[in-house]
């Protein structure tokens, strides 16, 4: 009898293991919550759950997990503004810009943005759910989202995993959400930060072309190039404005310039930039021998890091190389990446990269536990999906990215359309003045120069870790999206 009991729990073990872990195609779990926003209480409903991807044949081959904010005080959600957020990587989750930004709860920092335990969620009293709902989409492999194969239908990762198949699919997805949930009278505005710059540019054309779906505006946090080329003496120029900022903020430049505001500082070198650095780097190697020492001089003033390191790279200092070298003599350290405040310790002071992304570790740090706790006990979806902070979607197909171009025709045939981009002054991978360089690029005509707007902040990548900056950029985005919505009676017209 004994052994007869030990093979009923052996087979319940193995068929137990044998169990595949899958996510629902398609699930709702709706809650109701409160926060305080500027001193007024809100409440609102937190919808999360999985919406499917359908193949032409009407299969789902895919569902993504997604959070809807939506304030329950509004009957009438016409002039209600939706805002559809994205994280980028590509493979990035949407639990950045949602549980530190945007969204009603972020996480237990501190005011710079460094992690402290006990690991949680607080309430965010300068979200901008007061003025807009919020979807927040993870895009396939992200979070809990999940391809789906039955083993009826072979999945094409090249119909997901590339710059211009991930838009098309997640304009199909937004088409669905907006019905679903009643928003098409309601003004539409994309959010994407870092590669979901990419991602919202091309979308905001996708939808307007493809799905007849018009925006009212569109966010570029952190943006990279979106297509736009910056090869050569240009990409070379470009890192110096970056290399100041981060060089003020650990006190390595002359007293003469650290003494000064970053607001009178970053101008002074984005003129020297533009109209010093960049005609003698057009040169290459035929700038005479006095010219290279005198810009490489300068270069060393405004950079904190040795005049020879400039001549031995030929003024073209490497973004790795930086990040190693302007503490290196000051105890040590490198600097982060993504955010250039933190540091952090290699193994020898020595070599020319830095061993690892010290702001990244510090931000995986904070956002994992608490986004993992937060979705299942505060918004009750529970799963053993494992939620992919970054999830496998490479090889990624970056051919054909014209998504800054797609961008500007988007805001060409709809003249309602208007872009704001905020930007980190410490963000050594897609830096500020790379973004002002996207901004003057993007429309060559000037005609539309009046509908793009530019915001810099004393932070890094994820400018919104940082308390006070926090404050500013959700303000700022309240200001963008009451000067986007037309006046009641205004046409869309030229």
């Amino acid at each position: 009898m004994k052994h007869f009991s030990f093979l009923l729990i052996l087979l319940f073990s193995f068929s137990t293991m044998a169990q595949k872990i899958e996510l629902p195609v398609d699930t709702m779990v709706t809650t109701g919550h409160s926060v305080n926003i500027k001193g007024i209480n809100i409440n609102y409903t937190a919808q999360t759950g999985t919406q499917p991807v359908w193949n032409e044949a009407g299969i789902p081959v895919a569902s993504l997990f997604y959070t809807y904010y939506k304030r329950s005080d509004i009957k009438n959600t016409e002039n209600r503004p939706l805002v559809i957020s994205f994280n980028g990587g590509p493979g990035s989750a949407s639990v950045w810009m949602h549980i530190a930004y945007t969204g009603p709860r972020i996480l237990k920092i501190d005011n710079e943005g460094f992690p402290i335990q006990p690991y949680g969620i607080k309430e965010n009293p300068y979200s901008i759910l007061d003025v807009a709902d919020i979807v927040y989409v993870n895009p396939v492999n992200t979070g809990y989202s999940r391809l789906i194969n039955k083993g009826k239908d072979t999945i094409d990762r090249k119909d997901f995993f590339g710059t211009n198949a991930d838009i098309k699919y997640l304009a199909e997805w937004v088409n669905t959400f907006v019905t679903r949930n009643n928003r098409w009278l309601s003004p539409k505005y994309l959010i994407g930060e870092s590669y979901g710059t990419n991602r919202v540019s091309g979308l905001a054309l996708e939808l307007q072309n493809s799905q007849w779906m018009y925006l009212n505006g569109v966010i570029l946090v952190s943006p990279t190039e979106i297509g736009i080329e910056r090869d050569g003496p240009v990409e070379i120029a470009n890192r110096l404005p970056y290399f100041a900022a981060a060089a003020w903020y650990h006190k390595r430049l002359s007293p003469a310039r650290q003494n000064k505001d970053l607001d009178e500082l970053l101008p002074e070198v984005e003129n020297f930039t533009i109209n010093s650095l960049l005609p003698v780097l057009m040169k290459g190697g035929f700038i005479p021998e006095d010219k290279k020492q005198e810009i490489a001089a300068q270069m060393a003033l405004y950079s904190g890091i040795p005049e020879k390191v400039f001549l031995q790279n030929n003024l073209a200092v490497p973004f790795h190389y930086f990040w190693k070298e302007l503490m290196r003599e000051e105890g040590g350290y490198t600097i982060g990446r993504l955010d250039s405040r933190y540091l952090g310790i290699d193994s020898k002071t020595s070599g020319d990269s830095p061993d690892y992304n010290a702001e990244l570790t510090s931000w995986l740090h904070s956002f994992t536990p608490a986004i993992n706790h937060y979705l299942r006990e505060e918004l009750k979806f529970k799963t053993d999906i494992k939620y992919n902070m970054f999830g496998p979607v490479h090889p990624w197909d970056r051919s054909d990215d014209n998504t800054g171009e797609d961008l500007r025709q988007a805001m060409a045939q709809n003249p309602n359309l208007d872009v704001m981009i905020q930007s980190g002054y410490f963000d050594g991978a897609t830096t500020y003045f790379n973004a002002k360089y996207t901004m003057w690029q993007l429309d060559p005509s000037g005609k539309m120069k009046d509908r793009l707007s530019f915001k810099g902040y004393r932070s890094g990548h994820m400018m919104y870790l940082r308390s006070e900056d926090l404050k500013k950029a959700n303000e700022d985005i309240r200001e963008f999206i009451k000067n986007s919505l037309p006046k009641e009676g205004d046409s869309a017209k030229y």
